[in-house]
């Protein structure tokens, strides 16, 4: 919901049914506590009962409290617990909450009402790392930067509240409190406000699969948010299927619609979505979609983007006026696999996959979307994934060469330059940018930069053991890890210098290589941004031919009168093709039918 200032700013809140609401003379206090008798609210040293309702509520009004009011539970007369639905958590994530006028910050961008899919260039960021300050208000400082480079939309890692003072941001357990280190509420409104004044569209990374290990109290006075009978590589399940999931649903979804609403975001890319364990007859993510339609995006333009493992092409499914019926874009895994196996050589784990045939996989991708729809895999011990994906557009796909996952899941967190061709390198990134899906960005990969991306966190005790041991262990199957004294190279994640090391060093940028790499890109964006963009609102699924076994073509149409044609030689041998037809947008060589190593031509019909 939004208001009118006297002044003409505009004002915003997400209306909740729990946590902390501003009423006139005080605040509303409600809490799920189904497994508690007694919870007492807390504050500055008193305590008052609250009132028990039933199915599990319990409820209070304080006359008095206001903004900034600190405030916590007390379960049963013993745990001293944050609220579950804080919007700020100043002193992290064991200590008390604090109430949050949502109306306070004037927001300027009334008239802001998003931008189209098809024109989004991504760029993911960890507001940690990505400046030396790791905060929000450096980050704004950061976005003139970005807009020159031809970013259309930041794609923030998770910022709800985590333990210690540095976290990928997956572990998450205050899932509307945006992490304090990182800076107040509004000043994360004050990024996104800053970001739509130039026109960059801002999305969200939430989490929505399970819990952090540290912080999270719900086991203690509302189990009911848990699955008694599915499972997570991370844990107990969140219930979205079984007795009480009616209000565990509500929970999540009013989360995405607090942070489209509130923070005023473009949009939300839910983690590990294949990790959300639902028998409902209807998923959480296509209720969750339904509700944001109906919603934020009944006004403009907001976009659900999925991390999915499982492929489900029916996720991304259009209606008969092209536009999403459930998420808008999937991350498209197989085809950064594809792309890293020819970039790279490896063939470990997943890798595998691709191993055989990664250029015809690449092509694929480029074309359909999904390199495995339906197919066996062998890595997956011959099971079947995917679903058919050549009916759904190429705005239905984000492409990347370079995630946090595939860069920080590496024991070194090396980004793929430092280990990559650099010519194959400049080839897939003609490919990435050029062709009409939306490419993604991660932090530095614009100028190569030379920073690792670790996985880094701030546990202490056991926990903080555990996760250093089992960071290790992970990599044991690797030949180069199989001796222990290997594996105890790997840095600690909890060690403060690993988090150090992996902040961005932009002064890199003036500096070759990067420099030069930084200038490609830019060139590359330049072309995306004044030949294609224009056109790819009409982009359709594409066909692709193998001239050989590295050297492909992709054709896409543009709507009806245009045709985007990518012909590559993805090999470090020559190879004959012959020439796409149209105006040249681009090319690494003169035109002919002999193809030079890593090739790749570009052209409009």
């Amino acid at each position: 919901m939004a208001g009118r200032s006297r002044r003409g700013a505009t004002r915003r809140a997400h209306g909740m049914p729990f946590g902390a609401v501003l009423v006139d003379g005080g605040v509303d206090f409600r809490l799920w506590a189904p497994a508690a008798n007694r919870v007492e609210w807390l504050s500055e040293g008193s305590a008052r009962p609250m009132q028990a309702h039933a199915d599990g509520w319990f409820s209070l009004h304080v006359p008095g409290a206001a903004a900034g009011t600190r405030y916590a539970f007390r379960i049963d007369g013993g745990t001293t617990v944050p609220d579950p639905a804080s919007r700020s958590n100043p002193d992290d994530v064991h200590q008390t909450s604090e109430v949050v006028d949502p109306y306070a910050y004037a927001w300027h961008d009334g008239d802001w009402r998003g931008r189209p899919w098809h024109e989004a260039v991504v760029y993911e960021l960890h507001i940690g790392a990505f400046t030396p300050q790791g905060t929000f208000a450096a980050a704004l400082e950061r976005l003139d930067d970005l807009v020159a480079l031809g970013v259309t939309a930041l794609e923030i890692m998770p910022v709800a509240e985590f333990p210690g003072r540095r976290n990928w941001g997956y572990d998450g357990v205050l899932l509307f409190a945006p992490d304090a280190t990182y800076g107040r509420p509004e000043d994360f409104k004050r990024l996104v406000d800053a970001a739509h004044a130039r026109g960059l569209m801002v999305l969200l990374d939430v989490v929505y699969n399970h819990f952090g290990p540290d912080g999270n109290y719900l086991h203690g006075y509302a189990p009911a948010f848990f699955s008694a009978r599915h499972h997570t590589p991370w844990g107990a399940a969140l219930n979205f299927d079984g007795a009480d999931s009616r209000t565990v649903r509500d929970f999540f979804i009013h989360n995405a619609l607090y942070w489209l609403e509130e923070f005023h975001l473009d949009g939300l890319r839910l983690d590990a979505v294949h990790a959300i364990v639902d028998d409902s007859d209807q998923h959480l993510v296509e209720e969750l979609a339904a509700a944001v339609h109906a919603g934020p995006g009944a006004q403009r333009l907001v976009h659900l983007v999925l991390e999915n493992d499982h492929n489900n092409a029916r996720l991304l499914r259009r209606g008969a006026d092209g536009r999403p019926q459930a998420a808008t874009a999937q991350w498209n895994d197989d085809l950064h696999h594809a792309a890293h196996v020819l970039a790279s050589g490896e063939r470990d784990g997943y890798y595998a996959d691709y191993a055989a045939a990664p250029a015809a996989m690449l092509a694929r991708a480029l074309a359909e979307g999904f390199a495995f729809q339906g197919d066996a895999s062998a890595y997956r011990d011959g099971a079947r994934r995917g679903e058919p994906s050549a009916m759904l557009p190429p705005a239905a796909f984000l492409n990347y060469l370079q995630t946090h996952d595939q860069v920080g899941n590496r024991a070194f967190g090396e980004r793929i330059a430092a280990f990559a061709d650099p010519a194959a390198l400049r080839a897939l990134y003609a490919c990435l940018l050029l062709a009409p899906a939306p490419p993604l960005l991660f932090m530095g990969e614009e100028y190569a930069a030379g920073t690792p991306f670790l996985y880094f966190c701030d546990y202490a005790g056991e926990l903080a053991r555990a996760v250093t041991e089992g960071r290790r262990r992970e990599f044991a199957r690797f030949a180069q890890f199989a001796d222990p004294q290997a594996r105890a190279r790997i840095p600690d994640p909890n060690d403060e210098r690993t988090f150090a090391r992996s902040r961005l060093d932009s002064a890199e940028r003036l500096r070759e290589p990067h420099a030069g790499w930084l200038a490609y890109i830019r060139g590359l964006l330049h072309v995306r941004r004044t030949r294609l963009a224009p056109l790819l609102g009409g982009a359709r699924s594409g066909v692709h031919v193998l001239h050989s076994s590295a050297c492909i073509a992709v054709r896409w149409p543009l709507g009806a009168e245009a045709t985007l044609h990518l012909l590559a030689n993805l090999d470090a041998a020559p190879a004959a093709a012959p020439p796409p037809p149209g105006e040249v947008l681009f090319e690494t060589a003169p035109p002919g039918d002999r193809l030079a190593p890593w090739t790749v031509r570009v052209s409009l019909e």
